[in-house]
């Protein structure tokens, strides 16, 4: 597979681990990738990566004026690579005024959707944005949410329109323009092997057991909170303590009252159900 592979998630749903493994498993094998290089698999939304490609300064641009010119950035990076793009993005699939795809095109050739309980993610959104778990829980469910759509300061990323977390979900999973492979955060947590072995296949990568176990070693959440306790992370949020906090399955029932529990869900039942994170009694797992 050569051209683009998106790797798409609502934040704080797995995608920077995900990255580090790729970095693992494409990288030269004597050591763990250092988690402040991943450059094999840059920001889709990095406005030095738009700035670079178009010539021009995005801050001159309007944010609608930046997105129409997104579609013809990644086709160009598309055509000057050497090899299968990996491209980190949070911005749901979206489409510009005039009826075109942001993301699509044939310069791409697939997504690895990586999708967590969003219970879990209000926790860990929450924290990355340094805010409240109701506001992150609002942010969650509000259609019209975005990263960096303010224009009283000059953000470092374009904006990048979420909407809500079920609406980014299904903008992606359910899109017939780009072939999506799905991965669940709790599954690469539970079965690790055979879920990030499944996501290298679809992506053209080596399917080899014992490069892969490798990777997901050096690529374990002891070895990425060691690499920022020691050196920082350079995309944590300036708003953040830390950008790898815990990264566990469940942590929102120390965290969640009943009643944010209950917005969560009532919000996104059906995409909850959809992707098990609701059982048959129409209680939330795990």
């Amino acid at each position: 597979m050569s051209g683009i592979v998106w790797l798409a998630s609502y934040p704080k749903s797995g995608n920077t681990w995900f990255r580090v493994f790729l970095a693992n498993l494409r990288g030269d094998g004597q050591g763990p990738a250092d988690i402040n290089d991943l450059r094999s698999s840059p920001i889709a939304s990095a406005r030095g990566l738009f700035d670079d490609a178009v010539g021009i300064e995005s801050s001159d641009l309007t944010h609608d004026e930046a997105a129409r010119l997104r579609p013809e950035v990644y086709a160009q990076l598309a055509r000057e690579a050497t090899e299968t793009l990996f491209i980190k993005i949070h911005d749901a699939f979206t489409f510009l005024d005039d009826g075109r795809p942001l993301f699509a095109g044939s310069s791409v050739k697939g997504a690895v959707y990586i999708i967590r309980n969003p219970l879990d993610v209000a926790v860990s959104l929450a924290h990355h944005l340094a805010c409240s778990v109701d506001e992150a829980i609002e942010a969650m469910n509000n259609p019209e949410y975005a990263f960096c759509r303010g224009r009283k300061r000059l953000h470092y990323q374009l904006r990048q329109k979420l909407l809500s977390w079920s609406e980014h979900v299904l903008s992606w999973v359910d899109t017939a323009l780009v072939p999506v492979h799905i991965m669940r955060y709790e599954d690469m947590k539970l079965r690790p092997l055979e879920t990030f072995a499944a996501a290298a296949r679809f992506a053209g990568l080596a399917d080899d057991r014992e490069l892969i176990a490798r990777a997901l070693g050096w690529s374990s959440f002891d070895e990425l909170r060691r690499q920022e306790k020691e050196r920082g992370f350079k995309e944590r949020s300036a708003k953040s303590e830390s950008f790898f906090r815990r990264g566990e399955i469940g942590s929102w029932r120390e965290t969640l009252s009943d009643e944010q529990a209950r917005r969560v869900i009532t919000t996104h039942a059906s995409v909850m159900r959809r992707f098990d994170y609701l059982n048959a009694s129409e209680e939330p797992q795990p």
